[in-house]
């Protein structure tokens, strides 16, 4: 209520209004007035202007209609969501070339924790994303894949054989889970879904966690969630 409270304020004084002012009206304690419009700058429904607060572009995207928003901009709010309620670091990637690429990431608010910037670049054959990906392509862009990339050996338990990633591929295809455990980085484990937008594959949102975390009870909510994630962005029109 507060966080809505906020922006109506914000809305209606269009020459932009400072901290002092939304307190005051609003009956906010300025520690969590603080905490709120940091958060609201962050996900771009509010702005600065020195040290005025005004509308920012984040409420016009609301208006808009999923097929005109970007796929960032689609899959960013599932990103979030998962990431606060399981507290692990969450990305999205996509396909480019051989390789992947994280496009929207948040890392997990722990001391120990597994993190990729965006924009970074990563194998397919050893994350749990890249599995993902590669059982959406078809068997013509399969075969390019095995004859052209590079499939290097990251840590004694990265699969590089064909016919072993092959495997991976048909669990994936079957059961929809694509999962790693130290096949990229020694003690993170990962799961990952293919994302599919207006009937297409887009890409691929995973999770990823130290392994000592990893418990069984931890895979099954975080299953139950990523799965919630994928299926709402492929409801979407």
């Amino acid at each position: 209520m507060r966080t809505l409270d906020i922006i109506e304020f914000v809305v209606a004084h269009p020459q932009g209004v400072v901290a002092q002012q939304v307190a005051a009206a609003l009956q906010i304690p300025v520690s969590s007035l603080s905490y709120l419009l940091a958060t609201l700058c962050e996900r771009s429904y509010l702005r600065r202007d020195g040290r005025r607060y005004v509308a920012g572009d984040g409420l016009d995207r609301l208006r808009l209609p999923p097929a005109a928003r970007t796929i960032e901009e689609r899959v960013g709010p599932q990103v979030t969501a998962l990431r606060r309620a399981l507290n692990e670091t969450v990305s999205f990637f996509v396909p480019v070339g051989w390789e992947l690429e994280a496009r929207v990431t948040e890392a997990a608010d722990q001391f120990l924790r597994y993190s990729i910037s965006a924009g970074a670049r990563a194998p397919l054959h050893c994350m749990a994303a890249g599995k993902a990906v590669l059982a959406s392509f078809d068997e013509p862009t399969l075969h390019r894949y095995f004859a052209e990339a590079e499939r290097r050996l990251f840590t004694p338990r990265t699969i590089v054989d064909e016919a072993a990633i092959r495997r991976e591929i048909d669990a994936v295809r079957e059961a929809g889970w694509a999962f790693t455990d130290e096949e990229f980085t020694l003690g993170v484990c990962g799961m990952a879904r293919t994302v599919v937008i207006a009937g297409a594959p887009v890409g691929a949102l995973a999770i990823a966690l130290p392994k000592l975390r990893y418990t069984e009870a931890v895979k099954v909510d975080s299953m139950e969630r990523l799965l919630r994630a994928c299926t709402a962005l492929a409801r979407e029109d």
